[in-house]
């Protein structure tokens, strides 16, 4: 997986994937919500082709704009043919990522008419693209790779490395707090809801599998990959726990822990053990990118 210091061997390919990187990760911090909304479910399953086309059109619009003052390249946009170029990709991708989670999700399968597929995706990629657009001058790192301000990154290290004279307990506390945090915080307006339970029961162990599967590489990504605020810091944390993937790992087990007791919180965790988990997997996988955001914020 590609990291900032990869980056810095000047490939082009790597910083475009370190790009992409931060417009899905930027994408599903702003949009994960409303893929566990099932109102938004039912009006796609009743939005006409054409209604969904006008819907990615604006999408187009409101991207190209958003790219013209941020986006989420490590360069800006100095035209509006860039801005354009650069809105389509943001929405393919924010498309190919919709898709990709729906599909975790249980909401998109062979069954599925693709009018039904594009009204719902459709209607997701939106608040994605909104996501994909501010990324990059809310999130990302001031000294990103490719600025002149690389040195300065490196200086905030060492001065953070020389800063820190205390045993390495009270940072790891207080990483796991915030990734609680931040884990309620995304989490807190979706447990209550019957979304969970409807899409756990569809989704057999190899489907959970694979969502946890997927919430380790977007907490890992969001943190360590995406080039977000604090990325830098967090490689120089002195926690007990800091490698990168081990503090994924611990991380997530936080983030499952605090989707349990939201569901205990609104009593929905009176059934069977494997239903339970799979509520508490399918719940997870929002709480682990509200975790990875609080982890940043801290």
């Amino acid at each position: 997986m590609w990291d900032v210091s990869t980056l810095r061997d000047g490939s082009l390919w790597a910083l475009e994937l370190h790009d992409l990187v931060r417009a899905a990760s930027g994408g599903l911090l702003f949009g994960v919500p409303l893929l566990y909304t099932v109102e938004v479910m039912w009006a796609g399953q009743h939005t006409s082709p054409v209604q969904s086309l006008l819907l990615i059109v604006t999408c187009l619009v409101l991207l190209a704009v958003l790219n013209r003052t941020s986006g989420f390249r490590s360069s800006a946009d100095t035209t509006w043919r860039d801005a354009s170029f650069d809105a389509v990709e943001g929405v393919a991708l924010a498309i190919v990522v919709v898709v990709v989670t729906l599909v975790l999700l249980g909401e998109i399968d062979r069954s599925v008419p693709l009018a039904v597929v594009l009204g719902k995706t459709a209607y997701e990629v939106l608040p994605f693209a909104i996501g994909i657009g501010v990324a990059n001058s809310i999130l990302r790192e001031k000294s990103d790779v490719g600025s002149s301000d690389g040195p300065a990154d490196d200086a905030v290290v060492t001065q953070d490395r020389q800063a820190v004279t205390r045993a390495s307990m009270n940072p790891t506390i207080a990483d796991v707090g915030a990734n609680a945090l931040g884990a309620v915080f995304v989490a807190l307006s979706i447990a209550p809801t019957d979304e969970v339970a409807m899409l756990a029961s569809s989704r057999n162990p190899v489907w959970l599998l694979a969502i946890v599967a997927a919430s380790l590489a977007v907490s890992y990504a969001i943190v360590f990959v995406a080039g977000f605020s604090g990325q830098a810091r967090r490689r120089s944390h002195p926690g007990l726990l800091q490698h990168p993937l081990i503090e994924t790992v611990v991380s997530y087990v936080v983030a499952l822990l605090m989707a349990f007791v939201l569901l205990a919180l609104f009593q929905r965790a009176d059934v069977s053990w494997t239903v339970l988990i799979a509520q508490v997997v399918v719940l997870g996988f929002p709480a682990a990118i509200g975790g990875a955001a609080g982890r940043l914020a801290l």
